[in-house]
């Protein structure tokens, strides 16, 4: 039942005429660019989303499709920039203008969400609540929608990502990142309705959005418990691993063992090389296997490494402890290798459209499905090997698993003098405020970082620099509500988003 004070409830008009909304929702798009690595202002995250919703309040289809797109293209087009490093343009105009495509198309439920909810629940409660809850689980499907599909999906502009070094990221610990995303676009929804109803005639109407303002600054990191310590070096050789630099037979390895040296002597329970630290599969290389024994006796501890490996007639990216005894019983294989990058999805289809292209990309991973975890001497360790770093499930089954500390290995050499490594370093920043863990997050070529459980940078590496770090780090345990509940949650807002729609645009029906 509609509250008496509410207004008539008429067909929306635009807020904004198509002429300016466009240049609205670009603008919209730059400054959510700018929430990220390498400027990281992660306030204009919330500008950004006031602008895009303003422009799609009260559009048709069509609009909302040219509105979203010219957000999408700007965005996404300045974000992974870096994907033009090596391979050109035409992997990032490929990659920038299918994510703009699918923004388009999903941002069109957002449209109909203030459409038809203002008519289904004309009421105070309705507009204040109502509708910025489904606006907001909206635009959560929309990440969960672009970070699936096609292929493995791109889940690497979620919104809540934006916050890994702001207040907010505490509330990582207890809702996830997705929860993140849906209480920032909650409280910038709500403020837009405060605005449009004059809200602030009746300050009882303020209660709600004062209430989500003041959980997303004020609310602490959800607890874990602490279970020791655990003293890791980490190297950053900075070798040649780019994809297209030219290199000396093992001078990889060899970059990562002289930068280790420093180390040799200390005291030390886990030695850690980033992704593509080794120049072979050590597993068919017996030279590389004995200098790999060799640096774990000299360094008196295990070596967590990684290679390209082969079984059979597949590959696999592949990280493995090194014991001192020259055995390296335990593996793990990157979950989600990079299309277009590591393996190339139909690509018979593919290399008839761009052969030069794609006759470049040789490496063929398979996806990896052995568990995220090694056990160091009764401690566990949940691993990520680069872009893993932003699919849930693979931290969430390492954490689940027993992981209480985290170790994120990466080569970021083909992106070089971009914003790429900054924006995954945010990512692992994240990853260790939502789960309550240490993280070691350890590249090629750099920048690495140790940090603490509550985002903190502990050590840290220069880019292009080789260098080692040594740091007794903080062991957890414990799950997070943000672990726990961060799936369903997911699931809740996704289909609850959509379902309350349906019922939006059903009672809209029956109300004329």
């Amino acid at each position: 039942m509609s509250s008496p004070s509410a207004a008539p409830v008429r067909r929306p008009r635009a807020l904004l005429p198509l002429w300016l909304a466009v240049p609205v929702a670009a603008l919209a798009g730059w400054l959510m660019d700018l929430a990220y690595p390498s400027v990281g202002a992660w306030i204009l995250a919330f500008l950004a989303i006031a602008l895009l919703l303003l422009s799609l309040i009260g559009r048709r289809a069509g609009g909302a499709i040219l509105v979203g797109f010219v957000y999408g293209a700007v965005f996404f087009f300045l974000l992974v920039s870096w994907t033009s490093r090596y391979l050109g343009v035409i992997p990032w105009a490929a990659l920038a203008l299918l994510e703009a495509a699918l923004t388009a198309v999903a941002v069109i439920l957002i449209t109909l969400a203030y459409r038809w909810l203002p008519r289904a629940f004309p009421g105070v409660a309705g507009r204040l609540l109502v509708l910025p809850a489904v606006v907001a689980a909206l635009w959560v499907g929309r990440e969960l929608f672009l970070g699936s599909w096609p292929y493995t999906g791109f889940p690497w502009a979620r919104l809540g990502m934006t916050q890994s070094e702001s207040p907010l990221a505490a509330l990582s610990s207890w809702l996830g990142v997705s929860g993140v995303s849906f209480v920032m676009v909650l409280a910038v929804a709500m403020i837009i309705e405060v605005v449009r109803l004059r809200a602030w005639q009746r300050p009882v109407r303020l209660i709600a959005p004062v209430v989500v303002v003041i959980v997303l600054f004020v609310t602490p990191a959800f607890p874990t418990v602490d279970a020791g310590t655990m003293r890791i070096g980490a190297v950053q050789g900075d070798g040649p691993t780019g994809y297209f630099d030219e290199r000396e037979p093992y001078s990889v390895i060899g970059a990562q063992t002289e930068a280790t040296e420093p180390l040799y002597g200390e005291e030390m329970d886990l030695l850690v090389w980033p992704e593509g630290g080794l120049d072979h599969d050590p597993f068919q290389d017996a030279n590389l296997a004995r200098r790999m024994t060799l640096v774990s006796n000299r360094a008196g501890a295990p070596l967590l490494a990684n290679a390209a490996t082969a079984r059979g007639d597949e590959y696999f990216n592949t990280s493995m402890l090194w014991m001192p005894d020259g055995t390296a019983d335990q593996t793990h294989d990157k979950r989600y290798p990079v299309p277009f990058g590591e393996y190339v999805p139909d690509r018979d289809f593919y290399y008839a459209i761009v052969p030069d292209l794609i006759g470049l990309i040789g490496r063929e991973y398979t996806h990896g499905t052995n568990p995220p975890i090694v056990e160091v001497d009764d401690v566990r360790v949940g691993l990520a090997i680069c872009f893993d770093v932003i699919y849930d499930d693979v931290i969430d089954e390492g954490v689940r698993g027993g992981a209480e500390v985290l170790v994120f290995q990466t080569n970021n050499a083909d992106f070089r003098g971009t914003d790429e490594n900054q924006q995954q370093l945010a990512f692992a920043r994240m990853r260790a405020v939502e789960t309550g863990r240490s993280v070691v997050n350890i590249s090629t070529v750099g920048a690495s970082q140790m940090i603490a459980p509550d985002g903190s940078t502990i050590a840290s590496l220069d880019a292009d620099e080789a260098g080692a770090m040594l740091e007794t780090v903080e062991l957890r345990s414990g799950l997070t509500s943000g672990v726990i509940l961060g799936p369903w949650l997911q699931q809740v807002l996704l289909w609850g988003g959509l379902g309350a729609l349906l019922v939006g645009w059903w009672r809209a029906r029956r109300t004329g």
